[in-house]
């Protein structure tokens, strides 16, 4: 686990290096660290020493492992994809920003849940830019119709989009796709009512990539805790 904070500081650095070049040193990134499959050690060594937003992909290990993080952070991620009958689960956690909403189906039922409680959420929507038939979200095409219906919900706030590059050795095939839902962000936030802010792509593979292209958000997991056979790092 030592490693954990060389991790973070080369990331942190090579992050910055990244956004001297494109001329963003100025800019805000939100860098979530994905805890998946990791101990409650990791996720306090890594919110001790420079992380503060983390996220779970699996509500069940978000529910066993968020009351024994001891270190405080600023904000909680849900990034997988989300089952309406876990829905209530999840909100006991107060998430700081949903990643993964995918459908017309699954926001009504968040709404209906959050107005019981009388609370509002932040949410992205995903996109599968890439229309590759193992990942979830909105297609391309239908994404816009989409994000404006789900806007109507007043307990729902859509602060942006969210998508996963090709899982591909070369990070570059990724390209096209992250510069397609940028211009789609782009297009939304001239006319969006609200705080439409978050791109969230990028992962440990190619970040730098999804940086190029626009991303404010990267969500990160082998670069900082090191690879395990558990699949994306989302």
């Amino acid at each position: 686990m030592s490693d954990i904070v060389k991790n973070i500081q080369k990331l942190k650095a090579d992050i910055a290096a990244e956004l001297k070049q494109a001329g963003r040193e100025d800019e805000d990134i939100t860098l979530v660290a994905v805890t998946k499959t990791h101990p409650v050690e990791a996720v306090d060594i890594a919110l001790a020493n420079g992380i503060s937003h983390f996220a779970e992909n699996k509500v069940q290990e978000a529910m066993r492992k968020l009351p024994m993080v001891s270190k405080p952070y600023s904000g909680f991620h849900f990034i997988g994809h989300l089952q309406t009958n876990k829905i209530n689960q999840l909100l006991s956690l107060k998430p700081y920003l949903i990643h993964s909403i995918d459908s017309l189906h699954l926001a009504e039922q968040l709404h209906r849940a959050l107005g019981r409680t009388n609370r509002t959420q932040d949410i992205l929507i995903q996109v599968n830019v890439t229309e590759e038939a193992s990942k979830s979200g909105v297609t391309f095409e239908n994404a816009s119709e989409l994000i404006w219906k789900i806007a109507s919900y007043s307990t729902l706030y859509v602060r942006g989009l969210m998508t996963i590059g090709k899982l591909h050795p070369d990070p570059e095939v990724s390209r096209p796709y992250f510069r397609q839902l940028k211009q789609l962000f782009d297009q939304i936030k001239q006319d969006f009512p609200g705080n439409f802010d978050y791109l969230s792509m990028g992962m440990s593979h190619d970040w730098q990539i999804a940086l190029q292209e626009g991303s404010n958000m990267l969500r990160i997991g082998s670069a900082i805790f090191g690879y395990r056979d558990y699949g994306d790092d989302r």
